[in-house]
């Protein structure tokens, strides 16, 4: 009788584990694909609302954002980091990717450069004009992104459209410096300095007014590359969700934040 309870007994523990088991495996199939997903800091606002939107669509699949300057983000993925989707806010990151993302690289957005001031204008700056004539006198301190930065470097060139020199002006104390987009945002909205250099999406989302628009001739066109790595995992996941971003729905908010879909 004993012999028979402990084989009884032995039998149930046996077949517990094979439920436990059972259990743990299709907990395990249930857990979402984690899709990481390096994307410029001026796209902040934007994807986090479209990936909150696409992960209640998508339970099987968890979006982790990583949002910085385009050029960190390069760094970070030349150094190993775990990327499945990069979206740039220039062209020259991405061409550093070229071997990478050959296949799969296209246009996402377009978006604008613009000249901005703090709440009130203190400094009366109204156009770009304004900012040269400003800077010449040494009467206004401009904020901009680093050279690492696109938004740094689409103001390089409108500075140089403008005959300014940025050394000249870096050595006077006349121009702040920001490692991203967002930095340069908040130098403004604290009111740090007389007026600075952002995207149009930024300075809607931050509530800062618009005094003047760079045209194509001083920067060139602001166009947001995005694409799949090579080295990605989860190439279903990851073509799926781009699709999702070049969709109506996807468009619609994008065209709400102030980017406009290429």
């Amino acid at each position: 009788m004993k012999k028979t309870c402990k084989q009884a007994a032995i039998l149930l523990t046996m077949i517990l584990l094979l439920l436990l088991g059972s259990c743990g495996e299709r907990e395990k199939e249930t857990e979402p694909a984690e899709l990481h997903v390096f994307a410029a800091a001026s796209m902040t606002e934007v994807l986090t609302e479209l990936g909150n939107t696409y992960m209640q669509e998508n339970k099987e699949v968890k979006l982790v954002f990583n949002f910085d300057s385009s050029g960190t983000l390069l760094t970070q993925i030349e150094e190993g980091g775990a990327c499945d989707i990069f979206i740039s806010a220039a062209q020259q990151q991405m061409d550093a990717l070229s071997d990478r993302v050959e296949d799969s690289r296209f246009d996402i957005l377009e978006n604008k450069v613009v000249l901005t001031v703090p709440e009130g204008n203190p400094a009366e700056i109204e156009s770009f004009e304004d900012l040269k004539k400003g800077l010449e006198e040494g009467t206004i301190i401009l904020a901009m992104g680093n050279s690492d930065v696109p938004v740094g470097q689409y103001t390089q060139k409108i500075l140089d459209y403008l005959g300014l020199s940025e050394q000249a002006l870096s050595k006077a104390g006349l121009i702040t410096y920001g490692s991203n987009v967002k930095e340069v945002t908040t130098q403004l909205t604290e009111a740090m300095v007389d007026c600075g250099i952002i995207y149009e999406t930024d300075a809607k989302t931050a509530g800062l007014t618009v005094v003047d628009t760079a045209e194509e001739k001083m920067c060139g066109q602001v166009i947001y590359p995005a694409a799949l790595l090579d080295t990605s995992k989860k190439t279903e996941e990851a073509k799926a969700f781009l699709d999702f971003l070049q969709g109506e729905e996807a468009a619609a908010v994008f065209l709400k934040y102030g980017f406009t879909p290429v």
